[in-house]
């Protein structure tokens, strides 16, 4: 007669969770202005927080203020030594966006060169996103 009894199992091990794609990266214009204004607020703050809002005339509008805390919902990005916070309800919106800033003789602003965007309204204040396809 054969001895039935088998080894018990042994639990399956859990899966590596895959690594979250950054959501947005800086180029060196945007992180040198952002550092620019980090250093010369009037208080402490940690970092810009970067959102979307709805409004204008193509439906959306990016938001971007001083961070003077961070939040538990916000994604963190840090690229190239200065730390973004994303608004948990942009991310989807902003998946993949380079954010770059430009000054000339008319203006000064940070650009969002967005691969989720569909399209802008004339005069560049807002814009229509969709969510990104992950």
């Amino acid at each position: 007669m054969n001895d039935m009894t088998q080894a018990a199992p042994t639990p399956a091990s859990k899966p590596k969770p895959r690594p979250r794609p950054q959501v947005m990266k800086l180029t060196e214009a945007a992180a040198q202005r952002i550092t620019e204004l980090t250093q010369r607020a009037d208080s402490e703050i940690v970092g810009l927080r970067v959102g979307i809002k709805n409004g204008g005339c193509a439906g959306q509008s990016y938001t971007v203020e001083y961070a003077h805390e961070v939040r538990p919902t916000d994604e963190l990005v840090e690229d190239r030594g200065v730390k973004i916070l994303i608004d948990p309800k942009a991310v989807l919106f902003l998946l993949g966006t380079e954010m770059d800033y430009k000054a000339d003789k008319m203006q000064a602003q940070f650009i969002f060169n967005n691969p989720n965007q569909v399209s802008a309204c004339g005069c560049g204040e807002s814009v229509q996103l969709t969510a990104a396809k992950v």
